[in-house]
């Protein structure tokens, strides 16, 4: 049974919140043009080391959180187009949860980091990350 597509989307935001790049080349990966897959796919690779690197700023910084957001959107888009449904409340959807998930996120973090875990939490952070844009980008 295929997961509606509004869920897919809140989960499709959450990984976004956690990882901004990584719910994006999930999707490119499904799609058919293979260099745009291999060029954001290493994007996210890079997200994924520079979030462990201890000069990145915060994913709450105005510009961070905007980026966020509109890649938050622009998958939700995606998603949508994909399923060949209205692109509004995927969109949308999709934001609404990349906001929660970017602050949910980033107090876990901080949270972690005060326990001496900052690393160990990233990593998990970044498990969840894969395993939410996985769900959400539904079957090959």
């Amino acid at each position: 049974m295929e997961t509606p597509l509004v869920w897919r989307a809140a989960l499709l935001g959450a990984a976004t919140g956690a990882r901004s790049l990584t719910p994006l080349a999930t999707q490119a990966r499904r799609a058919a043009a293979p260099w745009p897959a291999r060029l954001v796919t290493l994007a996210a690779v890079g997200e994924l080391v520079a979030d462990k690197l201890p000069g990145t700023g915060s994913r709450l910084g105005t510009a961070q959180l905007l980026g966020r957001l509109a890649l938050g959107a622009l998958g939700g888009v995606v998603l949508a187009r994909r399923s060949g449904a209205g692109v509004l409340l995927p969109a949308l959807t999709a934001v609404a949860a990349t906001g929660a998930a970017s602050l949910a996120g980033a107090a876990y973090r901080e949270a972690a980091a005060r326990r001496g875990l900052g690393f160990p939490a990233a990593l998990a952070e970044d498990g969840c990350a894969l395993v939410l844009a996985e769900a959400a980008a539904g079957r090959r």
